[in-house]
């Protein structure tokens, strides 16, 4: 094998490989083994046909796309290595030469690393808002316990009311006629959920059980069905059951039950002492994202295109059933999110680089023990799984920007109106033995970060 690099301009490179041709004719004659069972030739038995015979009545070229495939899956890993490239997306490939008893060439366009230089970051102060408990998010606490607790009740006669469990029939009419997927039966609605048309639920606020009514709203210029979008339309709803939810007392009859604590006082002072915890934990997020954001200053990290693209469609795929119909509103947002990660990402390879991180097999093994055990699967098969899929390297890569990221933290002086933050609860102390030093503890405010992040999605979402 023969390789030829070329660098090509946005931090992309093409690898040109050249194939002995003795190889791809032994990838021809495997492809030719693997399929010949599946040809009937007058004269000859099933599967029993030569190889010259089928290349003459099928063409030359009859088992090139298999051979191709074979040689570039052997040849390409190696080539990759060989270039000495920081190669961080899959190949574009481009056959240039195909042919029996010639060398198989063909091009690998890749995306690579870009370079980034870190400027002097050490010692600066990042003033982040101090973590301030108050009674609202004590009583926001306390109104959430009560829901969670409360007993769904039958409303006979009282109106509709924002929050109500409902169950409804319905059926949806454009231009006097039915749609597919605009009728439902017994179909449960709570209101407030915003899981309908905007503007359907509120319509029913005031309404009665037993009560028809019609709905009028119109469908969003980008629905996801594409003849139904932007246009009105007319329900005609039937409200066959009203339940409200009927919250406990706040008192210490609540407290013992929904609680370990005896007292409304007990429990008022555990919920102060979490929300208190919380305030910390996201004045340790707001430091990280500071401090990253820090790294970040002045420079120009270009994201590469490849890349982008790959982790763009995954991104789409965790917002919208049908990524291909996703919205530009949907697509904005999975591009900046995407973007954000990769300059992150990058900055913080180069923290990990100039901080010369060393990552030891126990901190990978203790890294992806810790996500096994959040999916509730053994660790030894999970571990198994990533090293059989050939995702090790990046298990090695986030447990080196983990650590960089928290060696990172720990020389910078973080402040809050002046006075000194202390996130050593979340940062730990520096371990003079490299092996002592948790994989945990590396990625706490990154836990946190997630952990509050999806807590105010769902406030959000209330």
């Amino acid at each position: 094998m023969s390789l030829q690099v070329e660098k090509l301009e946005k931090n992309m490179a093409k690898l040109t490989i050249e194939v002995p041709a003795e190889e791809f004719d032994a990838a021809i004659k495997n492809a030719y083994n693997k399929n010949k069972n599946k040809f009937s030739i007058p004269g000859f038995r099933k599967g029993k046909a030569p190889l010259a015979m089928l290349e003459k009545m099928y063409g030359a070229g009859i088992f090139y796309e298999d051979a191709a495939n074979e040689v570039i899956d052997a040849s390409y890993p190696k080539a990759a290595e060989e270039s000495k490239e920081e190669i961080v997306s899959t190949p574009e490939i481009k056959v240039t030469q195909i042919e029996k008893g010639k060398a198989f060439i063909y091009e690998a366009t890749v995306a690579l690393k870009p370079e980034v230089t870190l400027g002097e970051y050490k010692g600066v102060e990042v003033k982040k808002a101090e973590a301030v408990v108050t009674d609202e998010d004590v009583e926001n606490e306390l109104t959430a316990a009560r829901k969670k607790n409360g007993r769904l009740i039958d409303v006979e006669d009282g109106a509709i009311e924002d929050g109500d469990n409902t169950i409804i029939d319905f059926t949806g009419y454009i231009d006097d006629k039915t749609f597919d997927g605009g009728a439902g039966t017994d179909y449960p609605l709570v209101i407030g959920s915003h899981s309908f048309i905007e503007g359907f639920e509120d319509q029913l606020i005031g309404k009665k059980k037993g009560e028809t009514c019609d709905v009028n709203v119109t469908f969003p210029a980008e629905y996801h069905a594409d003849e139904l979008a932007g246009k009105p339309a007319k329900f005609v709803v039937t409200i066959k059951e009203v339940k409200r939810n009927e919250l406990p007392e706040l008192n210490d009859e609540f407290a013992s039950e929904a609680s370990e604590f005896d007292t409304l006082d007990e429990l008022k002072a555990d919920i102060r002492k979490a929300a208190a915890q919380d305030a910390e934990g996201r004045q340790a997020t707001e430091a990280r994202d500071a401090f990253i954001a820090k790294l970040q200053e002045g420079l120009e990290i270009p994201v590469p295109k490849g890349v982008k693209a790959n982790m763009v469609e995954e991104q789409l795929k965790g917002m919208t059933p049908d990524p291909e119909k996703a919205t530009k509103e949907q697509k904005a947002q999975a591009e900046e999110t995407v973007e954000k990660d990769l300059r992150d990402q990058m900055v913080l390879d180069a923290l990990a680089e100039k901080l010369d991180v060393q990552v030891s097999q126990s901190d990978v093994f203790n890294f992806l023990a810790s996500i096994a055990q959040q999916y509730g699967m053994d660790p030894n098969n999970f571990i198994q799984a990533i090293i059989k899929n050939g995702q090790l390297g990046s298990a090695v890569q986030e447990v080196g920007r983990s650590k960089g990221l928290l060696a990172g933290m720990r020389a910078v002086k973080f402040t809050a109106d002046g006075e000194v933050v202390d996130l050593s609860a979340f940062l730990g102390e520096a371990a003079e033995d490299e092996e002592c030093e948790s994989v945990e503890a590396a990625s706490a405010a990154a836990a946190v970060a997630d952990e509050l992040s999806a807590k105010d999605d769902a406030k959000d979402a209330e």
